[in-house]
């Protein structure tokens, strides 16, 4: 007898991981963040601007986890948070509880070029869920949510583990 693989998946993995990786693919396209920096009359160069909207949306927030976040070697967002300083959208500092952790901290220009930003971002999304009904919505955000929070803690308790 052939040993065939059962095609009846009670839950289909391969198709949420390919939407999850779709999104993220989405959200890191350069066009993406060129069409973002242009619609919003900002200047800014196209490898500071996902650092900008980090430190803006999670800061204070470590140099090491910002370059976690952002998939770049600590160095290099080391050296970009520095161009970011010099600029005066950000300014690097020490963590208040522990001194030997850098971080990133939003200025107040940073934060006004990031609103112009977040406008922008809000009129795509006025777009893109213009035919959703308001519980859609919510629904997305609290699944979404849920998830990150029981993925977030599943690596949580695997490094402790």
């Amino acid at each position: 007898m052939k040993n065939m693989q059962n095609t009846h998946k009670t839950t289909n993995y391969e198709d949420l991981h390919d939407a999850l990786l779709t999104i993220v693919g989405t959200f890191n396209r350069p066009q993406r963040d060129e069409l973002m920096i242009k619609g919003s009359g900002v200047h800014l160069d196209r490898a500071l601007f996902p650092l900008l909207v980090l430190i803006s949306r999670f800061g204070p927030i470590g140099v090491v986890e910002l370059a976690d976040r952002v998939g770049r070697d600590y160095t290099t967002v080391s050296r970009q948070v520095a161009k970011l300083e010099e600029t005066g959208l950000a300014q690097r500092q020490k963590n208040a509880k522990d001194k030997r952790i850098n971080e990133a901290a939003i200025t107040t220009a940073g934060k006004a070029m990031t609103d112009k930003i977040d406008v922008t971002r809000m009129q795509i999304y006025d777009d893109v869920f213009r035919q959703w009904h308001a519980d859609e919505r919510t629904e997305l955000e609290r699944l979404l949510k849920k998830f990150i929070a029981d993925f977030t803690e599943l690596e949580r308790n695997k490094k402790s583990g």
